[in-house]
């Protein structure tokens, strides 16, 4: 399937489409009559590659992760660790906007209290 066909049918943008290429990572990809032509196992890698995307990887951690897939079995303790680093991160971002809330309801509840208090004077 070409470029055009792969980004339609699994509605992955054309951009990330050329960075997969130009990391050399399309091992199986076979280029025909001037453009790409993927198949399943390009679909998969690309399939790992949105779902990485999606929880916030770099192009640059993409990239890393996507090259130790390709080399195997002996790298999936650093691939879970980069995998662990993300999700600390992400819980790290989830604590923060916790006591944002926290933060705005207790000026909320001020405000409120404070509004309750001059109306009964």
């Amino acid at each position: 399937m070409t470029i055009d066909e792969a980004s339609q049918r699994y509605n992955i943008p054309i951009k990330i489409l050329r960075e997969y290429e130009s990391w050399g990572l399309c091992g199986e990809v076979k280029k025909v009559m001037g453009s790409w032509q993927y198949d399943d196992s390009d679909i998969e890698r690309l399939s790992i590659i949105m779902t990485l995307h999606d929880i916030g990887f770099t192009n640059n951690e993409i990239e890393k992760y996507m090259r130790l897939l390709i080399e195997g079995v002996s790298t999936e303790a650093e691939r879970i660790k980069m995998l662990e680093r993300k999700r600390n991160g992400t819980l790290d971002e989830i604590h923060f906007k916790e006591r944002q809330l926290d933060r705005l309801d207790y000026l909320r509840f001020e405000m409120k209290n404070h509004n309750k208090t001059k109306r009964s004077i």
